[in-house]
């Protein structure tokens, strides 16, 4: 179409139709890419749950086996000194037997009389081996753990062979925690990190596109401002000129918003009630008749709120927005407002389709969208608007399937 020849039809809706209907419209396909993103997290969780409970079950089992050879172990070493004790026969060889004893070098074992008298001790602390009650407490210890080996003795008396497990089998058996314990920490950080990265990623991205969005909208704007003036030139009726001015209004607006992404913008004091009911009435004129606003601003009528009009603005249209989407086009949208203990609470509610508890933090990540066509860029937008630009909080306070959803705003005033 030619411009040039058909100024009558440069509107400011019949301009940004053509300057827009050349993009390939961005589909749910295209950029919802979170629930692939959650998918790939889950199964990630599971397959590391997979791994950490093998290694568990695996190391169990291997505890198991330490444990029944140092068992095994105690009881070859008790009848060796049985042997070693009841033997007269000068002539037998013994050799073995102090061989037996003598390579028992792990297993903590206390040898006592019938009546629990402590004859010696192995492969306890030697620096504390003289030491009746350290001595005392290790018999305790070992007798919680194991129940005693007797020795027979040739007089029809008896000793008892007392024994705990070996720093070996401690050191297996929790070895599989530490090393989870570290893997799940390197996990955690390496996750920090990657999370703090990507997410400087998305904020340069998000600054570039904002940025050059805005530019983009400049040239066309200011040939709208030019094409206006000769239309009003060329005798155009003025309700047509105020037409077209509301529209380069509206895009003049757009264009500051997309141009303070990425920038700290300038907060003024403004009458909180006062921006909302403005920013409402906007939705309403430009809302169908089956959608129904409800204002109540309580008693924050007179209080003012540090805040940036048309990034405030856009937040509560963007929630609107939102709230007609998971209306189908049709319901009440309330909006309530209350001043207390220095800050003002914004409830948003809508009588929608509503969403699960899972969803209330994942509905503000980029990219997440219930709907077939759509950026999912609204919520997270309006989040990083209240929290990183007005220091607020955005949430979602309550929501009921079918019955609807409420948005919470908490300024600081």
């Amino acid at each position: 179409m030619n411009y040039k020849k058909s100024p009558a039809l440069l509107t400011g809706r019949a301009f940004l139709f053509h300057y827009f209907i050349a993009l390939k419209p961005f589909t749910q396909s295209d950029l919802n890419i979170y629930s692939q993103k959650q998918t790939w997290k889950r199964l990630l969780f599971v397959a590391a749950a997979i791994i950490g409970i093998s290694s568990l079950v695996y190391t169990d089992r291997l505890v198991k086996q330490l444990a029944q050879e140092e068992e095994n172990k105690v009881k070859l070493w008790a009848r060796a000194t049985e042997l070693l004790a009841n033997s007269e026969d000068e002539s037998i060889d013994i050799s073995f037997v102090f061989e037996v004893i003598r390579d028992n070098e792990t297993v903590p074992v206390i040898l006592t009389d019938q009546n629990e008298n402590i004859i010696s001790v192995r492969n306890l602390d030697s620096l504390k081996s003289f030491d009746t009650t350290f001595l005392k407490e290790q018999l305790l210890q070992m007798k919680e753990q194991h129940p005693p080996i007797e020795v027979g003795l040739i007089a029809g008396e008896k000793n008892l062979i007392f024994y705990k497990n070996s720093k070996l089998y401690y050191r297996l058996k929790y070895y599989p925690y530490i090393q989870l314990g570290v893997i799940s920490l390197f996990i955690l950080v390496s996750y920090i990190a990657f999370s703090t990265s990507r997410r400087a990623e998305q904020n340069q991205v998000w600054v570039g596109m904002a940025k050059e969005t805005a530019h983009q909208l400049g040239t066309p704007i200011s040939s709208l401002l030019a094409w206006m003036e000769h239309l009003r030139a060329k005798g155009v009726d003025e309700q047509t000129i105020t037409a077209i001015s509301q529209d380069l209004k509206r895009l003049e607006t757009i264009t500051e918003r997309f141009s303070k992404i990425g920038a700290t913008p300038k907060l003024e004091l403004k009458n909180v009630a006062s921006v909302v009911k403005e920013a409402l009435d906007y939705m309403k004129s430009r809302s169908s008749k089956k959608v129904i606003y409800v204002f109540n601003p309580g008693n924050t009528e007179q209080v003012n709120v540090p805040m940036n009009i048309p990034l405030f603005e856009w937040v509560i249209e963007n929630l609107c927005r939102n709230a007609i989407d998971a209306m189908n086009g049709a319901g009440t949208i309330t909006v309530e407002m209350e001043a207390k203990n220095g800050q003002v609470v914004i409830d948003v509610s809508d009588t929608g389709k509503g969403m699960s508890k899972s969803k209330y933090k994942t509905v503000f990540e980029p990219g997440f969208t219930t709907k077939q066509r759509g950026w999912g860029l609204g919520l997270s937008l309006t989040k990083r608007i209240i929290e990183n630009y007005h220091s607020g909080k955005i949430f979602v306070k309550d929501s009921v399937i079918n019955k609807g959803t409420t948005f919470r705003i908490i300024l600081n005033s």
